[in-house]
Formats: C-alpha cells, sequence, structure tokens
C-alpha cells in the first residue's frame, strides 16, 4: 500500500451564489502524479487554492503526512512543502531570472550563490536555465521554466501545476514530462490541473474528477480513454465537431509585405507577414508564445495601424482604420488576454457585450444607449454558448476563466462577421467548452466567414483549419494544407527548426 502524502476530508467553500467545493475528499500519495479533472467552474480552482492557503475552507479538514494541515497563507504551505506553478506567470520582464526567483524567497541568498544553484537545479532536472537572462527576452517555455525552477528551489514534497502545457511546443512537452517523472521517482508528488485529457493519460496515475463542486468519482487515466474521462466531467455524452464540406469564396483578407515594430519592449515585430484568407476558410496560425501573436491580432484588429494597403478586407485598404471602423466593415476580433483586453473586469457582461457590439447589433441610437437591446444581445450569448453565470447583470470578473471565455467567443461569433480572427479560441477552457467554441467556429466557416484561428493547441488548429502556417521570431511560414500534415512536423515549424519553408522572408 503506497504511503498517503495529504489527505483531504470533506473540503467544502461557498461563495454567494454557489459552492465552488461541496464536501471534497481525496488522497494524494507520495511520488504520485494525481490528476485534477473537471469542466470550468467545476471547483478545481478553489480546491488547490485551499491547498496552497489562498483561500479558507468553510468545512472540512486537511492531513499532511499526519499531521493537520491549514495553511493561513502561501508562505505557510511552502514552508510545509507545498508548491505551485500557476497557469499565469508571476514575472517581471525587466529582471533577470535570478532576480524573478529572489523575489519570491522569504531569506534570498546572495545573487551569485543563488545562481550556482539555479544552474544546479536546472541541469539535474534538465530544464537549462541561464539566471542572468532577461525573463523579457525568454520564450514561454523557458518562462515556465523559470517557475518551475522557483518551486524546486524549495524541495517541495507536493507540486501544484496549473495546465502546465498549454504555451509549449511538443517537443517542450516532451522535456516537462522528463523531468516530472524524475521528480515522481524521487518521491515528489505532483497535483496536475490540465484539459489535454491525452496527456493526462500519458502522464498521471489517478485522476480525481470534479463536477458542480463535488467529486464524482476516480479513475485511471493509462487504463480510462479521453472521450470516458470527458464524458465523466461533464456528465453527458460529448459531441465531436463535425466539419461539413465547404467551397471557399473571393479573398475576404489580405495582408501583403506586412512589417510592424512592436508596440512593447518586449514584445515580438511582424516581419515580411503575407497572409491571404478565403470567405468559408480557417486559417491555423500556430506558434509558441511570444513568437508575434499579440502583434499580429493588434494590426488585424486595428489596435496597431499599419499603412493603408499593408491590410485589406474585401479588396479594401484598412490599415489606418482603426477596430470601431473595421467592425462596422464585418472585421472582429478576440483577443488572448480575456480579463482587460476581451473584457473589462469591472463591467457587468451586459456592459461588456456593448463595448463590441454598438455598432454591428445596433446598440447605439441618435447618440443613446439601447439598454434593453444590449442586455438582450448579452442574454443571447449567454444561452447560445451555455455562459455559466446568474445573469447579465454579473460583473465579467465574477465568471470562470471559461465561461468568460465563452461569453468573449460567443459575443463576437454572433455579430456575424465577414472576418473574425481569435487569438487561443479555447485557452483554459474543458473539453466540452471547447468542442462547443470550434464547433461554433466551424459552423460560422460553413456560413461563408473568413476566420483566423491564433492557437498553440495543435489537436484545435489540426481539427478545425484548412490550412495551416506557423509564426516563428514575427515571421510567417508559408500556408500548408493541413490534411497533409502532422503534429510533429508543426511543432518543428512553430519551433523554428531550420529548413522550414517562410513565405517572403
Amino acid at each position: 500500500m503506497n504511503e498517503t502524502l495529504l489527505k483531504i476530508e470533506g473540503l467544502t467553500k461557498a461563495y454567494p451564489g454557489v459552492v465552488a467545493n461541496d464536501s471534497v475528499s481525496f488522497d494524494i500519495d507520495v511520488g504520485e502524479v494525481h490528476a485534477l479533472l473537471g469542466e470550468n467552474g467545476a471547483g478545481k480552482s478553489t480546491l488547490v487554492k485551499m491547498i496552497y492557503g489562498l483561500v479558507k475552507p468553510d468545512s472540512g479538514r486537511m492531513v499532511l503526512r499526519g499531521q493537520p494541515f491549514a495553511p493561513a497563507e502561501p508562505r505557510a504551505a511552502r514552508a510545509d512543502g507545498i508548491a505551485m506553478v500557476f497557469q499565469h506567470f508571476s514575472l517581471f520582464d525587466a529582471l533577470n531570472v535570478a532576480e524573478n526567483i529572489a523575489l519570491g524567497m522569504e531569506d534570498p541568498p546572495r545573487m551569485r550563490d543563488l545562481a550556482r544553484r539555479i544552474r544546479e537545479v536546472s541541469e539535474t532536472y534538465g530544464l537549462p536555465l541561464d539566471p542572468f537572462r532577461t525573463v523579457g527576452d525568454l520564450s514561454a517555455g523557458e518562462r515556465q521554466r523559470v517557475e518551475i525552477i522557483r518551486c524546486l528551489l524549495q524541495d517541495p514534497k507536493l507540486l501544484i501545476m496549473d495546465e502546465p502545457t498549454s504555451v509549449l511546443t511538443p517537443q517542450e512537452v516532451g522535456i516537462l514530462f522528463q523531468t516530472l517523472e524524475k521528480l515522481r521517482s524521487e518521491g515528489t508528488s505532483i497535483l496536475y490541473i490540465s484539459h489535454k485529457l491525452e496527456e493526462i493519460r500519458r502522464l498521471c496515475d489517478t485522476a480525481t474528477i470534479l463536477r458542480l463542486g463535488r467529486n464524482v468519482g476516480t479513475c485511471l487515466p493509462a487504463e480510462t480513454t479521453a472521450r470516458d474521462m470527458a464524458e465523466m466531467m461533464v456528465g453527458s455524452t460529448l459531441q465531436t465537431p463535425e466539419r461539413a464540406g465547404r467551397d471557399f469564396g473571393d479573398v475576404a483578407l489580405d495582408l501583403s509585405g506586412l512589417s510592424v515594430p512592436s508596440p512593447s519592449a518586449f514584445g515580438t515585430s511582424l516581419k515580411n507577414v503575407h497572409l491571404t484568407v478565403r470567405r468559408g476558410e480557417i486559417l491555423g496560425i500556430g506558434g509558441v508564445a511570444g513568437n508575434g501573436q499579440d502583434e499580429l491580432l493588434g494590426v488585424l484588429s486595428g489596435e496597431i495601424p499599419t499603412a493603408a494597403d499593408a491590410v485589406k478586407l474585401g479588396g479594401q485598404p484598412i490599415g489606418r482604420l482603426g477596430p470601431t471602423a473595421r467592425r462596422r466593415l464585418g472585421l472582429l476580433a478576440a483577443p488572448e488576454e480575456r480579463l482587460g483586453h476581451a473584457a473589462a473586469s469591472d463591467m457587468s457582461l451586459t456592459e461588456n457585450a456593448l463595448l463590441t457590439g454598438a455598432v454591428r447589433e445596433k446598440l447605439v441610437a441618435n447618440g443613446f444607449l439601447r439598454w434593453g437591446a444590449a442586455q438582450g444581445f448579452a442574454e443571447r450569448v449567454i444561452s447560445a454558448f451555455d455562459v455559466r453565470t446568474p445573469g447579465p447583470a454579473n460583473a465579467a470578473r465574477s465568471l470562470s476563466g471559461g465561461n468568460l471565455q465563452k461569453f468573449v467567443i460567443g459575443r463576437e461569433v454572433l455579430q456575424a462577421p465577414e472576418v473574425l480572427v481569435v487569438n487561443q479560441p479555447t485557452w483554459g477552457v474543458d473539453a466540452a467548452a471547447a468542442a462547443a467554441i470550434r464547433q461554433a467556429l466551424l459552423d460560422l466557416a460553413a456560413k461563408g466567414t473568413a476566420v483566423v484561428c491564433i492557437s498553440q493547441d495543435l489537436d484545435e488548429l489540426m481539427e478545425i483549419s484548412d490550412s495551416f502556417a506557423a509564426l516563428n521570431e514575427g515571421r510567417l511560414s508559408a500556408p500548408k494544407d493541413t490534411s497533409g500534415l502532422t503534429v510533429d512536423e508543426i511543432g518543428l515549424m512553430m519551433g523554428g527548426a531550420h529548413g522550414m519553408e517562410v513565405a517572403h522572408v
């Protein structure tokens, strides 16, 4: 019988109007990789926040190595051997690796000694890292290494990882898994949260499934199909997106020789980008985070102005038009960053629907807001995309990440765009919601909309895209038909492998 590291017994946490965790119980053994699965809003984040000391449970208890465990804050959890790698990196771009790591330490050593320890630990676990490199110059995969090394320097007994592979190429995922397997062999336990179920099957020993805040079962991932796990999460049969046969129309969107400096000091400038998308076509653009995705979306949405003829919509030069003018013409966009860019966190869902839908949904008349129409539009989005919220008056920040993502994508899809540009449309979204969003994009293309889907999820791009191009260091490769590509080939293109066919560079 395996030795239990952490015993969770009847943990309950309620917020106004919702029970996030309802008497959740399970054990994590020493040296076990334990998956925590569930839909968006199932209670995963609240549960790990209680383990890490960010949230206090209303009832229930935890036992760590046979002793009562109730951390009042993350510092107390870290002192007891609990470490966590968050989904959103908490790093300062202007500081180097060692300086960032020192900020998270109670009593950091001299910088020279810390740099030596970083090198030792990074080499031991196969995650090479230069302690004196500026974080703003690192790739997404390298930034994740900083977060992991920061945790490993604490010599953790339990490492919590939240969506750790969402920004990695397949090759980087392989390196990460080797690291995690080494940690497991040394007796470190890992609590692993991911919506990528094939990864769960490959890596994890046990999986606990949450649904609506309750533990609805456990399984052995190696002996359970990804589809069966997804259906345990949602409690019903999972619908697989269907691609209807369709013919492509005229060119809807055209970029010609586009070179634009990044507005961010640590961004990636676009270099001589050529791009053509026809009506009814879905162009998938892959690339590791930080290779120009935000800049490309900014250029297409109108947030980053260009020469007038560098961007054409239906043959009309629109490079100098701003976002509102482009929306009027039918070019809509949904950026990656949900809170603060795609949605205003403290505004209601009605107000957020108004922000991008005012023009095409005619939510303003004679200078006055049509509040009832705006509320009706928000309600349509909530209903059509199964957004879990009490109603349109709720603030955007009150939604789970996945439900806010469904609202953001649904708000643009329901406006019937001529061209839709989306960046990471299903990032951090559970299997059922991801399938629904992908189906919505396929349905939109079937109606003649040209779709540009920027994503780091290779399975997603293979599932919905007609053609694929890779973005690497601000350069876009020549598009290829997805039917002739393998995931490995796409991964190499994303990583900038030598010999990658690049158009007009």
